[in-house]
């Protein structure tokens, strides 16, 4: 299973939403998809955009739990384990969490 980021092509994300959830670190997430793109600078903090070869999309992003919706309260992006899965389909969420799985497997 391959995929590309919003760091080497453009990956349209509009129109994706909750999916479910993904539990890892943010180094996790940037090792695995690179760095993200800033958030909306209200509710998100982090987001990656995926698309995986089969042309499914996928977006990991915080909501309403960092810094820029919760002010100085909020949690820094390396402090969240949780992260929202978007998508169009369900099979977003399995995608993401199988590219996370394959990462922890030695090579």
């Amino acid at each position: 299973m391959n995929f590309r980021t919003h760091n080497d092509c453009d990956v349209d994300i509009n129109g994706t939403h909750l999916q479910g959830y993904v539990n890892a670190t943010y180094d996790k997430l940037v090792d695995v998809f690179g760095l993200p793109f800033e958030g909306d600078g209200y509710k998100v903090d982090a987001e990656w955009g995926i698309r995986f070869d089969d042309g499914t999309v996928a977006s990991i992003y915080n909501w309403k739990n960092g810094k820029n919706y919760c002010g100085p309260e909020g949690l820094d992006v390396g402090q969240i384990t949780q992260w929202h899965v978007g998508g169009l389909f369900k099979e977003s969420v399995r995608l993401v969490q199988q590219a996370l799985q394959r990462a922890k497997e030695p090579a």
